[in-house]
């Protein structure tokens, strides 16, 4: 049985590096992907922007300023 005790750790070691080696490599992936997502939402929080801009801007357009606009007819 003493034999066998090293034997059994060393197998134990081998898979706690094994385990530990995904671990690392799934950490790896997913701070991969979070950089990713967060580059994503800053882009697109962009292009939100920059259509909501384009909207007050078109809805100027359409919506002008009642003081420029010429008397109705009937005045």
């Amino acid at each position: 049985m003493p034999s066998e005790l090293p034997a059994q750790l060393e197998q134990r070691i081998v898979e706690l590096e094994t385990r530990l080696a995904f671990q690392e490599q799934a950490l790896v992936e997913l701070n991969d992907a979070l950089a990713a997502s967060r580059i994503e939402a800053a882009e697109n929080a962009e292009v939100l922007r920059r259509t909501l801009d384009a909207l007050k801007q078109s809805r100027g357009e359409f919506y002008a300023d009642p003081s420029e606009e010429p008397p109705p007819p009937h005045y």
